[in-house]
């Protein structure tokens, strides 16, 4: 179980804990391509939601009918990719994260 820990800037500066709970994943979304394999820039508008990033912090694991915790397959660290329209954005210190369950991730990255 790991937890993720961002810093507001404001007056004061104070620190969050982010844990996700049960089979949940925090995923730091990769930079959108700001211009296409052709060379042509995008404007912020045109630019696609990344299905990509990197894992921040994960939950402890599903509870299963049995009484114990299903283990992630993914880590905190690992690169992935989800579904296009997988999972809640958010956004935390300018920072855009995206939270998904384990069964949205479709590949780790190797």
């Amino acid at each position: 179980m790991a937890t993720a820990t961002a810093t507001r800037k404001t007056k004061k500066s104070t620190k969050t804990n982010f844990r996700p709970i049960d089979d949940r994943i925090l995923i730091r979304q990769a930079d959108p391509e700001d211009k296409t394999a052709g060379g042509i820039i995008l404007p912020d508008a045109a630019k696609e939601k990344p299905q990509s990033g990197t894992v921040i912090a994960t939950g402890p694991g599903k509870m299963l009918d049995s009484g114990v915790r299903g283990e992630l397959s993914v880590k905190v660290g690992d690169k992935v990719f989800y579904g296009k329209y997988a999972g809640t954005d958010i956004d935390l210190d300018g920072q855009d994260y995206v939270i998904v369950r384990e069964n949205d991730v479709l590949a780790i990255v190797q």
